[in-house]
């Protein structure tokens, strides 16, 4: 499912801003809050764009489901550790409101872009 374009889906786009939106937010955090949340924080909004490219290029259907799944999970962290945040009140209101704007739709793009993989695999079977 290798893609020259995966830059130019939505799901790439929106986990890019929410990773640069998320360490914009936390490298302004003391150094105990960066240490303990705010690094596993900027990790895992990183990591679900990462693993989104990386399954980009490959080249099994497996390996595309299995990455795309990991983006899922990591966006999962990333969700945790923003509400560990907003519970020791890291984040200002607008801060929150900002990040759930990118929040609301990017689980919907990851699981457009999940089933996508899975219905190209479906037709590429039913083809051979």
């Amino acid at each position: 499912m290798a893609s020259e374009s995966f830059g130019n889906l939505q799901v790439d786009q929106s986990a890019g801003e929410l990773s640069d939106a998320i360490r914009e937010i936390v490298i302004k955090w003391n150094a105990f809050a960066k240490d303990t949340v705010g690094r596993q924080l900027v990790r895992a909004a990183d990591s679900v764009g990462a693993n989104s490219a990386e399954e980009a290029g490959r080249k099994s259907y497996a390996d595309n489901k299995r990455f795309v799944a990991t983006a899922r999970g990591s966006l999962f962290e990333t969700r945790h550790f923003l509400r560990r945040a907003h519970k020791r009140k890291l984040l200002a209101p607008e801060e929150t409101s900002s990040l759930q704007k990118i929040l609301s739709s990017l689980p919907r793009s990851l699981n457009a872009y999940f089933n996508a993989i899975e219905n190209r695999a479906v037709k590429n079977a039913n083809n051979q």
